[in-house]
């Protein structure tokens, strides 16, 4: 590492700390020839390989992008956009790997958006799963319908009440009224 001041090839690290998010470290370095501070941020490069055989940095801003254009008109905000980015990121640097195709970048954005917004889920997996007909869209909304929690809409009983009775209206038939005693005919 050049010194930025003096430009000496060779620096001495005074103090090393990781990133709060963990992917990159942070060293604080001194010159021996000028005595100058100056710190340095080091990461794990992620390179992403396209289908034309090219390669590119991994780019949160490109996955914000492409999501983006699923979510149009769905009520997903910029701080959910960068959240699934960085799930994303992390999920991909947690395989190991320095490269990965772009397609497998597509489909590691799925699960987290499906969890967003199940709407941009369905556009954007009509894409990376190379949806053909209909029919491989009403499959993707029935395994949705499927997976969904089996509880969701399904009334609970509650004490001395079954569940498919509704709880009685606030205020109820007999028993006391809030502020005074109960009144009858």
């Amino acid at each position: 590492m050049h010194c930025p001041f003096c430009r000496n090839g060779d620096s001495r690290v005074v103090d090393s700390r990781s990133t709060e998010d963990g992917t990159a470290i942070r060293r604080r370095r001194q010159c021996p020839q000028c005595g100058r501070r100056f710190s340095t941020l080091e990461t794990a490069s992620l390179t992403v390989v396209k289908r034309s055989g090219a390669t590119e940095p991994f780019s949160r801003a490109k996955v914000i992008a492409g999501v983006r254009k699923a979510c149009q008109g769905r009520p997903v905000s910029e701080d959910d956009l960068a959240r699934l980015a960085q799930h994303v990121e992390e999920q991909i640097r947690a395989t190991g790997c320095a490269e990965i195709d772009a397609h497998e970048v597509g489909l590691t954005i799925l699960g987290p958006l499906r969890e967003l917004d199940e709407v941009a889920y369905l556009r954007f997996a009509s894409v990376y799963q190379a949806f053909d007909s209909l029919e491989d869209f009403t499959a993707a909304i029935a395994l949705l319908q499927m997976e969904r929690t089996p509880l969701s809409g399904v009334r609970v009983a509650g004490p001395g009440r079954p569940a498919d009775r509704p709880p009685p209206p606030a205020g109820g038939r007999g028993g006391s009224v809030p502020g005074g005693t109960a009144s009858g005919p």
